[in-house]
């Protein structure tokens, strides 16, 4: 019986002395690897956020790529520890990935989307757009959505398929932007008049840019109003105050010198029957 248990004993100690040393390495290896990512992926971040060549956008991309690499290698590394053929593994894993990828064709699509939207850029971390009639800020770019806010801080999120299948108006791609506007005056007012106080207007707001040169004209003639379609340039930055500012003095300035804004009105004959 002492010699069946020493034997037992001469067998099994040296077998749970390898595995155990191969689950603690197998262990050390997690985590080494968990921090080595984190750390990796944290690098990644600061280096491509200070590299004045890397756009913002490329950078929780490269950040997300990098720790997931990582991760993958150290699975890898522990599968090795216990012996297993990893070249089997990665076999196996290409192959499932090819299943994978055919049930998953919209997802893949969002990806493909999203790798041409990083490397053609039609748009950065930053910009307004608008997208599909869809406009906002883009707060950031992944592999598989777009995220925006609304200028009503309310939240989007795109798949990158649709981002990339609709139309793109990037509203921060040039310095200078036009301000289209339209203003109805009466049709017993004098246009000259108008255009005129309108020009004055313009010519005295520092913010209308001189070239190109504003267009003030009659565009229309309405069924109520005879319209005057204003449309100076301006920098990008003041489209919005330079429109509410314009249109508030064309009204006060109408009214100083009894240029009328006519409300809607039609004109109705009857005819008396015999």
């Amino acid at each position: 019986m002492e010699d069946q248990f020493s034997e037992y004993t001469d067998t099994l100690v040296p077998m749970a002395v390898d595995h155990g040393l191969s689950v603690l390495g197998a262990i050390i290896i997690l985590i080494a690897g968990y921090i080595v990512a984190g750390w990796a992926a944290k690098r990644v971040t600061k280096s491509a956020g200070d590299a004045k060549n890397i756009d913002d956008t490329l950078v929780p991309v490269l950040s997300q790529t990098t720790r997931i690499f990582i991760i993958i290698v150290t699975i890898l590394a522990v599968l090795g520890q216990f012996g297993v053929e990893t070249t089997s593994i990665v076999a196996v894993l290409g192959a499932s990935a090819l299943a994978v990828g055919l049930a998953l064709q919209g997802t893949l699509s969002n990806i493909a989307a999203g790798v041409m939207l990083l490397i053609l850029r039609p748009f950065k971390v930053g910009d307004a757009v608008s997208i599909g009639g869809t406009m906002g800020v883009v707060d950031a770019i992944s592999l598989f959505t777009t995220e925006m806010h609304s200028f009503d801080n309310i939240g989007i999120s795109m798949p990158n398929s649709k981002v990339w299948g609709t139309e793109i108006q990037n509203l921060n791609r040039f310095d200078t932007r036009r301000v289209d506007m339209e203003f109805g005056i009466g049709y017993g007012d004098n246009m000259d008049k108008a255009i005129k106080i309108i020009k004055e207007i313009l010519n005295e707001d520092e913010r209308v840019l001189k070239e190109p040169e504003p267009l003030v004209a009659i565009s229309n003639l309405g069924d109520s109003s005879v319209d005057i379609r204003v449309r100076p340039w301006t920098q990008r930055s003041n489209v919005w105050p330079l429109r509410y500012d314009i249109t508030k003095k064309v009204k006060e300035r109408f009214d100083a010198n009894g240029v009328s804004i006519p409300f809607p009105q039609r004109d109705v004959h009857l005819f008396k029957e015999n």
